[in-house]
């Protein structure tokens, strides 16, 4: 099997709706293949969906981003930590642990509970869109407040500070931006969290954070450290990547009515189209990088200790040995076993408040706003090629 080296990742999507041609023929031809990163170094991209879960459920790979095998997506090495590391750096068995810890607050029932109060901020939000002047942009009228709104209600952060965090986490993703400019973001955000924490400790209110301060005091002693780790991860993943599913999604409905009109005559369906648009578009496509914490002989290949995994779940989730006509956007397929929210014990937290919140903007947003409409040509849109979470800049809409 090829090991060829390939041009330096991330590539752009020439088409908004597809992978890369040569991620696709990487997947074709030289499945695990070098490839070359923007900071000169080499790693492994891993492009079939079975050899991707593999990996992500392998206890070989570690998750570690601090370890210099790690590959990264930047120009520059990432800035000097001190601070503790996030949910998504953890292995086993510390990872399991923290996890067990919070997972009780993202239970099916407890996001279920969410419903009225998601359904009554995109009713707002959607009045404010009616009530103002046309066109309006949908990411920054809809998109980008209505998840940061729940994250920020989930978590007990203020809403009036969501600008401040909105500013910082889009840096933290943009990978043009410096290791200085990364590292002060950072750094803002974890003492605004620390500050919040702290407040929180003196009167735990009835949130997330409030919860995990009186259960953390039930067993001994707060961590204080722990707590401001673990929001700062759920307050960047709990929006940024909803809100651009949520303009994404809208686009491409909008796009192919027929399919819309199906999902408006019943939206029974409208679930089963969640989960095949987050497997169409899978925005967090370079998300998934690995280390190999022993060599690793994957699909004929000899992965040596140390050296970093690319896992692109965009050209895993278009797969045609898994997926029928796998670059159709089929809204009846049906299928859960996409890579969109990753897979095995790192398996996105939060997938089903994300289900719940796509399932209630794309149920509310074209029944309200049955003449909604792109107010530009979509050829003429910005998409995020430069991010590490795919989406679109601005969108203009009317009706």
């Amino acid at each position: 099997m090829s090991a060829e080296l390939i041009s330096p990742l991330p590539i752009a999507r020439t088409c908004p709706y597809a992978p890369p041609a040569e991620h696709r023929r990487l997947r074709e031809e030289a499945p695990i293949a070098r490839v070359k990163l923007p900071n000169g170094r080499t790693a492994w991209a891993v492009t079939k969906h079975e050899h991707i879960r593999t990996v992500l459920s392998d206890p070989r790979f570690s998750s570690n981003r601090r370890d210099p095998g790690f590959p990264s997506l930047s120009r520059e090495p990432p800035p000097a930590s001190d601070l503790k590391p996030l949910l998504l750096e953890l292995d086993p068995p510390e990872h399991g642990q923290v996890r067990r810890g919070v997972l009780g607050e993202f239970t099916v029932q407890r996001t279920q509970a969410l419903g009225p109060r998601i359904q009554q901020i995109v009713d707002e939000h959607i009045d404010a869109m009616l009530a103002g002047p046309r066109p309006v942009d949908l990411v920054q009228a809809f998109s980008l407040p209505v998840p940061s709104l729940v994250i920020c209600e989930l978590l007990g952060v203020p809403y009036a500070d969501h600008e401040f965090f909105q500013k910082r986490s889009a840096t933290l993703v943009n990978q043009q931006n410096t290791a200085e400019e990364i590292g002060r973001a950072v750094g803002e955000l974890m003492m605004y969290l620390g500050k919040l924490v702290a407040a929180k400790a003196q009167d735990p209110t009835d949130d997330l954070l409030g919860r995990q301060i009186r259960k953390q005091r039930e067993s001994g002693a707060v961590d204080y450290e722990d707590l401001v780790s673990m929001a700062f991860l759920l307050l960047i993943a709990g929006h940024e990547t909803t809100a651009n599913m949520i303009s994404l999604s809208t686009l491409v409905l909008l796009q192919q009515p027929e399919k819309l009109a199906a999902l408006q005559a019943d939206p029974t369906k409208t679930l089963g189209a969640v989960e095949e648009l987050l497997r169409y578009f899978t925005i967090a496509e370079h998300a998934l990088g690995r280390v190999a914490r022993e060599d690793v002989e994957l699909g004929g290949v000899l992965i040596r200790a140390g050296e970093g995994v690319l896992l692109l779940a965009n050209t895993g989730n278009r797969d045609p040995e898994v997926f029928g006509n796998a670059d159709e956007l089929d809204l009846e397929r049906g299928a859960r076993n996409h890579l969109a929210f990753g897979f095995g014990p790192h398996q996105c937290l939060g997938q089903n408040l994300a289900r719940l919140e796509l399932q209630i903007v794309i149920d509310t947003l074209f029944r309200r706003i049955p003449g909604l409409r792109p107010a530009v040509p979509v050829e003429t849109l910005s998409f995020k090629d430069d991010a590490t979470v795919y989406g679109i800049r601005e969108f203009p809409v009317t009706w």
